[in-house]
């Protein structure tokens, strides 16, 4: 198939988590050709004439959506695919109101909660998803960026109470790419679990744990920027991602794989996708994000769960896009 790999364009001076899509444009570029199709990587911007005109020359059979963001704005990620539906061109990942509902972090809070799946309170500037009483640690996370943007240990907050929390969000704000929110902090262990379409519906990879090093307080342990990206960082040096389990754990990973389908299955989700977990000191998982898009780079986590799948990263990408052409 002649099948265009459309990403974000990503200037030289970009930051290293937007410079990671060529990473990922690489290796699914090489896994079509390897399966024997005809792959284009073509970069977007905000000129969407243009890309419809490409397009309509390309003649695609089926587009590979790797757009994360506009002109490095994370807000616009479903303006791609809302272009793809106009043109009436079949693509992987997602549909349009799937990805938007789950890219917004507080739509897709609110979408959990009102279906009976736990994630942690939070509080924005216009409303309140807390009990009465604020007290405790909170972490304040951007509304649209993702890949830890912003996030480090100075976005969490101990003993803190709704006037300090509010005040945070409005100096974070312009870091943060604009809108934010005040997220009750987890204490515990994080998780994340992988999923990928099938023949017969959906398979759970293997999950994973994030493991955090000694360097971290156990109150403040966050898989922020720089444990993503910094690969100079203790905090990247000390931040390890496990697949081994104890005996004692299986149910709570029944109960994680459980979630993470009605997940899937709440959001229309398609293709792939990852959901991040926190587990509480009780052992209860609250859900912190529905990401419908992970990284397929080769050294990100979703490869690493199909590694631990024993499935091939080529294997994957043809699974995908034959999801992508059932639609």
């Amino acid at each position: 198939m002649n099948i265009p790999v459309l990403y974000s364009e990503t200037p030289e001076t970009a930051p290293q988590d937007e410079q990671d899509v060529l990473v990922q444009v690489e290796a699914v570029v090489d896994a079509l050709s390897r399966i024997g199709h005809a792959p284009t990587a073509v970069p977007v911007d905000l000129n969407l004439a243009q890309l419809k005109r490409h397009l309509k020359q390309l003649k695609p059979d089926l587009v590979f959506n790797l757009v994360e963001s506009l002109a490095g704005q994370d807000r616009l990620i479903h303006i791609v695919p809302s272009l793809l539906d106009a043109m009436h061109m079949p693509y992987t990942g997602v549909e349009t109101e799937a990805l938007f509902l789950s890219s917004n972090k507080l739509l897709a809070k609110k979408n959990l909660r009102a279906n009976g799946i736990a994630t942690p309170d939070w509080l924005t500037g216009d409303e309140s998803h807390l009990e009465p009483k604020i007290q405790g640690t909170y972490i304040i996370k951007s509304v649209w960026d993702h890949a830890s943007k912003g996030l480090d240990e100075k976005s969490v907050i101990t003993d803190s109470n709704r006037t300090q929390l509010l005040r945070e969000m409005t100096v974070r704000k312009k870091r943060l790419g604009g809108d934010c929110y005040a997220e009750a902090f987890i204490v515990g262990r994080e998780f994340n679990l992988s999923m990928l379409t099938g023949s017969t519906g959906v398979d759970v990879l293997p999950p994973a744990e994030i493991k955090f090093g000694p360097d971290m307080p156990d109150g403040l342990q966050i898989l922020g920027y720089r444990a993503k990206w910094d690969e100079d960082s203790d905090e990247y040096r000390s931040t390890t991602r496990c697949f081994d389990f104890e005996d004692a754990d299986v149910p709570l990973l029944k109960n994680l794989t459980e979630t993470a389908l009605h997940c899937w299955r709440l959001f229309a989700l398609r293709g792939y996708a990852r959901v991040d977990f926190r587990v509480d000191r009780s052992g209860r998982p609250w859900v912190l994000e529905v990401n419908a898009n992970p990284c397929l780079s080769p050294d990100a986590g979703f490869a690493a769960a199909l590694r631990q799948a024993g499935l091939t990263f080529g294997r994957a990408i043809e699974r995908i896009i034959n999801e992508a052409m059932k639609a």
